[in-house]
C-alpha cells in the first residue's frame, strides 16, 4: 500500500469513528469499525509494530466499577475511549505523512490500465464531494442519479484514457441486445456504473451485476469486466461481502467489482 492510499484508508476509519461516539455503546458498528481499524494497521506498518498495539491498548469501560455505577459513567468511558482511538489513528496519518518517502512522479505512468481504473473509482467520492464547493457558489453537478455518476465518471476517464466510447452496445444476448456504459478500446476493458437508490437493495445490486457480467462478455472487446456501483448514502449493508462474492472469473473473462466509497 503506497502512502496516499495508507493516509485515505486511516482517513476514512476515523471518520466511521467520528460517528460512532454518538452511538450506543456494544453496537455491531463498534465492533465492525474495530476490526476494520485492526486489519487496516497490520495491513499499513505490519504485523507485530507497536502500531496495533497502541490501538488495541485503548480502553472503552471502566476499569474498576461497582454494582451501583450509574450507566452515563459507562457511556462517558465509551466516548473517551472512541476519542483516545481517533488520537492514535490521528498519530498513525502524521507518521507516515512525515516519515513515509512521496510516490515519484512516474508512479501513476507505471499503473497498468486497470489500476487506473481502480484508482479513479477509489477517488470518485471525493472529487464529486469537493464539485459542491465551487467560488462563489456557482452551479455544479449534483450526484443525484446514475446519469450524474456516468457523466463526471466518463470526464475523470479522460484523465488516462484517450478512447472512451459510451453506450456502447453488445451483440444479442438471450435475445436481446443491452449497452455498456464505457468501453475503454485499446484495452479492451467495459464499466458498468450503477448507483444505488431507494428501493434497490444489495440483493437486487448483486442480481444485476451478475446479469450484466453474463451479458457483457459477448462483446468482442470485453477482455477485462469492472463493475462500479457508487453508493454515498451507505445502502449497501455489506459492500465487501459482494466485493468478493462478484469478483472472480467467469467463462474466463475476469470481473472486478468496486462498492464505494468505503463505509
Amino acid at each position: 500500500m503506497n502512502k496516499s492510499e495508507a493516509i485515505e484508508r486511516l482517513e476514512n476509519l476515523k471518520v466511521r469513528a467520528d460517528q460512532l461516539a454518538g452511538l450506543r455503546r456494544g453496537s455491531q458498528d463498534f465492533k465492525k469499525w474495530h476490526r476494520d481499524t485492526e486489519i487496516a494497521i497490520e495491513r499499513i506498518f505490519g504485523e507485530g509494530t507497536r502500531h496495533l498495539k497502541d490501538f488495541t491498548d485503548v480502553g472503552y469501560s471502566l476499569g474498576i466499577f461497582s454494582s451501583g455505577t450509574p450507566d452515563s459513567a459507562f457511556d462517558n468511558a465509551y466516548r473517551h475511549g472512541v476519542k483516545n482511538a481517533i488520537s492514535v489513528i490521528e498519530s498513525l496519518i502524521d507518521e507516515i505523512k512525515d516519515y513515509w518517502e512521496d510516490e515519484p512522479e512516474s508512479h501513476l505512468q507505471e499503473l497498468s490500465a486497470i489500476d487506473k481504473v481502480e484508482l479513479l473509482i477509489r477517488r470518485f467520492h471525493k472529487v464529486a464531494r469537493q464539485l459542491r464547493s465551487r467560488h462563489g457558489s456557482r452551479n455544479t453537478i449534483e450526484i443525484e442519479d446514475e446519469y450524474d455518476v456516468q457523466d463526471l465518471f466518463h470526464s475523470l476517464l479522460r484523465i488516462y484514457f484517450d478512447d472512451v466510447r459510451p453506450e456502447e452496445y453488445t451483440p444479442s444476448y438471450a435475445g436481446s441486445a443491452s449497452r455498456v456504459d464505457f468501453l475503454l478500446k485499446q484495452e479492451k476493458i467495459i464499466i458498468e456504473v450503477k448507483k444505488t437508490r431507494q428501493g434497490l437493495s444489495a440483493k437486487d445490486v448483486g442480481e444485476q451485476l451478475i446479469v450484466d457480467s453474463l451479458r457483457y462478455q459477448a462483446h468482442p472487446d470485453c477482455n477485462t469486466l469492472v463493475c462500479f456501483v457508487y453508493d454515498p448514502e451507505g445502502r449497501v449493508a455489506n459492500p465487501r461481502g459482494i466485493e468478493n462474492d462478484l469478483t472472480g472469473e467467469v467463462n474466463g473473462v475476469p470481473i472486478t467489482v468496486f462498492i464505494t466509497p468505503e463505509q
